[in-house]
């Protein structure tokens, strides 16, 4: 098996860092790079192949993933909202793919189980509607991971300094989907 792992939003957050605490300044881009390089680790220690792509542009990233032979696609990223009680995890995968469902709702349920966060569900971008674009442009069960809000408190705490177990929760997700699959 081959994983594509793409950290949300631009390499040291130019131009865009994504969603960032209005206190702490800790910025999604950062987040997201830190859980997928620990993520690519865990799992090329479990002999599954990762790629790692953090890029500003969507299209290079799908494009990257499609060519590459990969075989799921994990997207990560914090969520954020403008109310500070907004909290917990969700993930996205696209309308349509069973395989996208299933790998979503092994990830999710490993970070739930693992971090306590509140469990937001798995949720499915329907292209044209609420489509999530890295999820509509790539050939192969594809998800979106919202970890947990930035914008609250109790998840930023996660978010800043639980790094290291949200990556190992991804990585027994997929280890997992790849175990259900079969």
């Amino acid at each position: 098996m081959k994983v594509f792992l793409n950290p949300g939003h631009a390499p040291d957050g130019k131009p865009d860092p994504g969603a960032v605490n209005n206190e702490t300044g800790l910025r999604e881009c950062d987040v997201a790079l830190a859980v997928g390089k620990s993520a690519a680790n865990y799992l090329n220690m479990a002999g599954v192949e990762t790629e790692l792509l953090q890029s500003d542009s969507l299209e290079e990233i799908c494009e990257t993933a499609n060519s590459n032979g990969s075989d799921i696609f994990v997207s990560i990223h914090c969520n954020s909202v403008d109310t500070e009680q907004a909290n917990g995890t969700e993930t996205w995968a696209c309308a349509g793919s069973s395989h996208g469902s299933m790998l979503a709702e092994c990830i999710q349920n490993q970070i739930v189980s693992a971090l306590g966060t509140t469990d937001r569900g798995v949720k499915i971008a329907t292209p044209g509607v609420n489509g999530l674009y890295v999820l509509s442009n790539t050939d192969m069960p594809a998800v979106l991971v919202e970890l947990a809000f930035i914008s609250n408190h109790d998840d930023e705490e996660i978010l800043a300094n639980k790094q290291d177990d949200l990556a190992r929760a991804v990585a027994r997700g997929i280890t997992d989907y790849e175990q259900a699959k079969n």
